[in-house]
């Protein structure tokens, strides 16, 4: 049997964030290559060969088709945010939930997939939410790339995963600076799927309360901490300036 600890179940992108600041939704951003970000991180992403979910509060945003050519193993799943109904506040603005409920979402997703896969079960995907029951998966992690980054997917991959078999008791691995923790980009455990449900459920949408106590913090690549936390077009601007400086 294939060992688990180490293995890459999928990859969200959380797309569903306001953007006021930026005034255009960041997933629409163009690179100076005429990419858009989302095209950007889908086309990354695919180097890893796991299913690709785009968490984008149901904006319908689109991917390039080209991308998709050919790669079965890396197919497009589009998820609404977990116990949220998306609606639109007086200044058009969609009203989003945080992004726990996307990856909420994102967990339950992956983990009806593998149990599919395993043919334990055939239930929709709302009532999915046991991940104990699943063999042999349980260790499988949930790669989580927000919208206002230009870390490749892959390269992310390759930086937090050496450091699976040192955190055996954390469920969390995201980048960390000098100042504060980067929980969306990072790694998270399919076995919180249950905890992180009932933290929703019981009212509470606040990241960091939930994954400290369960998070094993890296330090993030010097020439990353200009390409991350993006937040306004002058921001952006200077993010593509220093990708492709790197």
């Amino acid at each position: 049997m294939t060992d688990r600890l180490d293995s890459l179940a999928g990859v969200v992108i959380l797309a569903g964030g306001n953007s006021r600041r930026m005034g255009t939704p960041k997933a629409k951003l163009t690179l100076p290559t005429d990419e858009s970000l989302l095209d950007y991180h889908v086309r990354h992403a695919i180097g890893l060969n796991v299913p690709i979910i785009i968490a984008d509060n149901e904006r319908g945003f689109t991917v390039t088709p080209e991308l998709l050519l050919d790669r079965p193993e890396s197919p497009i799943y589009y998820v609404a945010d977990y116990g949220s109904t998306t609606t639109i506040d007086d200044n058009s603005d969609t009203v989003t939930g945080g992004a726990l409920v996307a990856i909420e979402s994102a967990l339950q997703l992956l983990i009806k997939e593998l149990l599919l896969k395993q043919a334990l079960v055939k239930q929709p995907l709302t009532n999915i939410t046991d991940a104990g029951t699943l063999k042999n998966e349980h260790s499988s992690w949930l790669m989580v790339i927000s919208c206002d980054s230009l870390i490749p997917a892959t390269d992310l991959w390759q930086k937090l995963r050496p450091f699976i078999a040192q955190s055996l008791e954390k469920s969390v691995i995201c980048l960390t600076d000098e100042t504060h923790l980067y929980p969306l980009l990072g790694l998270y455990q399919l076995s919180i799927e249950p905890d992180l449900k009932a933290y929703i459920d019981s009212g509470e949408r606040q990241v960091m309360t939930f994954i400290k106590p369960m998070t094993q913090a890296i330090p993030i690549v010097k020439e990353w901490q200009s390409l991350t936390n993006f937040n306004t077009p002058e921001d952006f601007k200077q993010a593509c300036a220093a990708l492709y400086d790197l």
